[in-house]
């Protein structure tokens, strides 16, 4: 027989909330105590339901196991802020001792371009839950707020940030009031992947003293102080400056001649390449053209639907992944995505071009090759666009960089392939 559940377990599991807060307000030791002998799953379910700051500390608390076996049970995007909020010795430490594919998925949300609002905000903003009393948050403020605070977050208990509390409002409210009664709800937020001159316009238009910034989920991974966008509002008139006159690393509109050819000759070389292997695929087809040459004329039309298919994804997962709203563990699920788009989308287009091909050769032969044709190739289209940029950055390579040259590539080879296969395959229809 199983043995029983315990009764704490079972209420943790099934009123995390509930657990959480009757967890903040016990002493530290006594709440982590409970934590660190409770199951993984409710490790992850009382620690993200906590205030995050207080759920931060208590992380390095935990045993080996403990933390080994709770780290996969959580959302990454939870974790990831949890973690951020220690110092990064403490924070590599811990890693360590997690799984070695929920740190590599981890790595990623502490890394942020050095042009980007994630770059200059600071992780360690004390955020309170939404359900506090005010006597309870000012309690929180005065053990782990700073003397620069302006204002208090105010986060739902899953770490999505509800509104503001100004101090102000704070010291002269209610003391059994809640903060979800005072908060202001129209909160100004940013992404941590916008650069810095949205973040220079925010700035200049509001005055903020601060300004949070939020995943897409909307969670607070932290905030941007006032002296770090004065910082970043005088590097972004210095970068104004030097693109003016070309003197950056990377080629700008006045960047000389010769470092413009440096930048650009190797990859119009690589597209080359990839051009004769396209024509290499025709050629393989050359007797079928020349047969009917109505497919010399027909060609680009699949080529270039199958290229503005492939385009389309690739760019979708390409915000995607700079905005990390997508994760590389989550591959399949956006391939199928595209690829269901890019078929539903072929068969609309092969319609349209079925009916204007046959009107205009009254092959019925030709048509269907075309209209499958096209139906295949978009298809193809739509999951290389979608696999390509995440099979790059899993190879530490830039999507931005070669996406689209590879991408050409594949759906031109696959656009003729399909379409000239096909009537070769059919021949004996086109006539």
């Amino acid at each position: 027989m199983k043995p029983a559940t315990p009764l704490y377990e079972t209420f943790i599991l099934t009123h995390p909330e509930a657990a959480a807060r009757l967890l903040e307000s016990m002493p530290f030791t006594e709440s982590l105590g409970v934590i660190a002998h409770t199951q993984p799953r409710n490790i992850a379910n009382l620690l993200s339901n906590m205030n995050p700051t207080l759920a931060a500390e208590m992380l390095p608390g935990l045993d080996d196991e403990g933390l080994s076996r709770a780290a996969p049970e959580f959302s990454p995007t939870i974790l990831a802020n949890l973690l951020v909020r220690l110092a990064p010795e403490q924070r590599a430490e811990l890693l360590d001792k997690i799984p070695a594919t929920v740190a590599k998925e981890l790595a990623s949300f502490f890394e942020y371009p050095t042009d980007s609002a994630g770059s200059l905000m600071d992780p360690r903003v004390l955020a309170l839950p939404q359900d506090l009393l005010v006597e309870q948050a000012i309690g929180q403020i005065r053990a782990g707020g700073s003397r620069d605070m302006h204002e208090v977050y105010v986060i739902e208990r899953d770490q999505r940030l509800v509104g503001r509390v100004p101090l102000r409002d704070l010291l002269i409210a209610s003391p059994d009031e809640r903060l979800q009664a005072i908060m202001e709800r129209n909160v100004l937020t940013i992404h941590p992947m916008e650069d810095r001159e949205q973040i220079v316009d925010f700035f200049n238009e509001r005055k903020l003293f601060t300004i949070p910034v939020t995943d897409l989920d909307g969670r607070l991974l932290g905030i941007i102080r006032n002296r770090a966008i004065i910082q970043a509002s005088q590097e972004e008139a210095s970068a104004d400056m030097q693109t003016m006159v070309g003197v950056s690393a990377d080629e700008r509109v006045l960047s000389p001649p010769f470092f413009a050819v440096r930048k650009r000759l190797p990859w119009l070389q690589i597209n080359l390449l990839t051009a004769f292997l396209a024509a290499f695929v025709v050629g393989l087809f050359e007797s079928t053209i020349a047969q009917f040459t109505a497919l010399a004329v027909l060609l680009p039309v699949v080529a270039g639907q199958s290229g503005n298919t492939g385009a389309q994804s690739l760019a979708v997962v390409m915000r995607g992944l700079a905005l990390r709203d997508i994760r590389l563990s989550q591959w399949f699920t956006v391939s199928r995505k595209e690829v269901a788009v890019a078929f539903l989308n072929g068969v609309a287009v092969a319609a349209t071009t079925c009916l204007g091909v046959y009107l205009w050769s009254r092959s019925v032969g030709l048509t269907m090759v075309i209209g499958i044709s096209m139906i295949l190739s978009m298809s193809i289209a739509g999951f290389s666009g979608a696999v390509i940029p995440m099979i790059l950055r899993s190879l530490n390579q830039d999507p931005a960089q070669s996406s689209s040259i590879i991408l050409t590539t594949v759906t031109d080879v696959f656009g003729f392939f399909s379409f000239l296969g096909l009537a070769t395959l059919f021949s004996s229809w086109l006539g």
